[in-house]
C-alpha cells in the first residue's frame, strides 16, 4: 500500500524557514514526478513546486520561487520543500503528491497519489 507521509509544518513567524518532508513507502518513486501542493481555508487547492524523476527539472508557482527550494532524496525516497522568507499567505495545508509519469505536472489532476497534508501557519 502506497503513504506518503508529510511532516515539518508548524507556527512560524513571517520571515522565518521551515523545511517539509514527504517520506514515500509501499512502492519507489525514483521514476516518477513529485510536487508539493498547498491549500489555504476556503481556496482550493494550489500548485506550489514540482520537481522530475531525477531532480533535473523543477519549476515554482510565481509566488514562491526565489523563497522555495523542492528536492528529492531518490535513495530514501523522501520529497523536501524547503521555504524561506515565509510569508503570512503562505499559510495553508501543505500536500505532497505523486505523479504517474517522470515529468512535471502542475495541476491536481495530473497526480494519483498524495499525502495527509501538514500545516504552516505564518505569523504576522
Amino acid at each position: 500500500q502506497v503513504q506518503l507521509v508529510e511532516s515539518g509544518g508548524g507556527l512560524v513567524q513571517a520571515g522565518g524557514s521551515l523545511t517539509l518532508s514527504c517520506a514515500a513507502s509501499g512502492r519507489t518513486f525514483s521514476s516518477n514526478a513529485m510536487g508539493w501542493f498547498r491549500q489555504a481555508p476556503g481556496k482550493e487547492r494550489e500548485f506550489v513546486a514540482a520537481i522530475n524523476w531525477s531532480g533535473g527539472d523543477r519549476t515554482y508557482t510565481d509566488s514562491v520561487k526565489g523563497r522555495f527550494t523542492i528536492s528529492r532524496d531518490n535513495a530514501k525516497n523522501t520529497l523536501y520543500l524547503q521555504m524561506n522568507t515565509l510569508k503570512p499567505e503562505d499559510t495553508a495545508v501543505y500536500y505532497c503528491a505523486v505523479r504517474g509519469k517522470a515529468w512535471i505536472g502542475r495541476r491536481p489532476p495530473e497526480y494519483d497519489y498524495w499525502g495527509q497534508g501538514t500545516q504552516v501557519t505564518v505569523s504576522s
